[in-house]
């Protein structure tokens, strides 16, 4: 049995993470952190889990923690992990951290955008970025493990089959994603409350969005060279997903375009054995309804001949496969159990 330790337990990606773990049959949470509601039981907190978690919440000491648990996941704001974590604490428990503080190897590139000095640069190379269907032999022997963000998940699966093999062309792409509201967080902030919020879609973070640095990074590697995308998010009004709708141009090959059918085989390729990633028949298009409270993520792509771009469509859940999910996930390929334990969950619908 894993024995788990959560610090940010009561924020959303922190009480997802809980609810996936409470159906895991094998890992058991011995610690549920939160520095907002030390002694308060959890249950209190979430209804949801009235009967079902009998805990009271710990503080966040994450020394403590590491003599206690086999694994910690962090589930808190960015700067905090990269100021607290020690070589120590990593000889002594794996470490799955939620935010931005492991995923960027460039530090200035991650103090540029984060607007934040990073507290521990000499473990960001120890650290393994966490995309799991792209960087699953790495994961399995991390210590320290850099979960991705819920846009750079979407984004970086829509569009890294049809950059690896050369399909597209990077530096042309453009993504334009809509996320709900859980994806700001629990804190109370002016305008996520719901009266800013209700009948109303607006972007944010217009050129300026922290993800995207982690959305070229990543995307980099497959293309094997830097490139530079067009990223804008937006609010929906809705609890809970994500979905990216992304254009780039086709490149060429012996003088012709790839068609349909170079497509959805660049796609088979990389995901026809992946188990959460789901590849949409010809004419159907991902919607978040569709994989909400769920690890899965739906892949769809149309080619516009007009004008010699591909459309490429994904959705999944920010708080599930953006977060928890993913988080779990990762923990199951880490301790070598089945990556699908615990997270074999029907998306909910309505």
């Amino acid at each position: 049995m894993i024995k788990v330790g959560i610090i940010g337990a009561t924020g959303y990606a922190g009480a997802e993470i809980v609810r996936i773990l409470m159906r895991h049959p094998e890992a058991k949470i011995c610690w549920f952190g939160s520095k907002s509601y030390v002694d308060k039981r959890f249950a209190d907190v979430y209804r949801n889990f009235f009967n079902i978690v009998e805990d009271v919440c710990l503080d966040d000491n994450i020394e403590k923690m590491a003599e206690e648990v086999d694994v910690i996941f962090t589930a808190t704001p960015q700067g905090y992990l990269g100021g607290i974590l020690t070589k120590e604490i990593l000889s002594k428990v794996k470490v799955i951290d939620l935010s931005a503080d492991y995923r960027i190897k460039d530090v200035s590139v991650y103090e540029k955008w984060y607007g934040i000095k990073h507290g521990s640069p000499e473990l960001i190379e120890e650290s393994v970025y966490g995309l799991c269907e792209v960087n699953r032999e790495d994961i399995r022997n991390a210590v320290l493990l850099a979960n991705p963000g819920c846009f750079t998940t979407t984004s970086i699966l829509t569009a890294y089959p049809l950059v690896k093999e050369g399909l597209i062309d990077p530096d042309t792409l453009i993504i334009d994603a809509k996320s709900g509201t859980s994806g700001a967080g629990r804190g109370a902030k002016t305008p996520n409350l719901f009266c800013e919020v209700n009948e109303s879609m607006k972007p944010y973070g217009v050129t300026t969005h922290r993800h995207t640095p982690e959305i070229e990074e990543q995307l980099g590697y497959a293309a094997e060279k830097e490139i530079m995308v067009s990223f804008t998010p937006h609010l929906a009004p809705m609890n809970r997903g994500i979905l990216a709708t992304e254009y780039a141009s086709l490149v060429a090959k012996d003088g012709k375009l790839p068609g349909e059918s170079d497509i959805r085989a660049a796609y088979e390729k990389y995901y026809k054995d992946e188990y959460f990633i789901r590849l949409l028949p010809d004419g159907e298009f991902p919607e978040t309804k569709w994989v909400e409270g769920s690890n899965f993520v739906d892949i769809s792509f149309k080619i516009d001949e007009r004008t010699g771009r591909v459309i490429m469509m994904g959705a999944l859940d920010n708080l599930v496969k953006g977060a928890a999910g993913q988080a779990v996930q990762n923990m199951n390929i880490m301790f070598g159990l089945d990556e699908t334990m615990g997270l074999d969950m029907v998306p909910v619908y309505p």
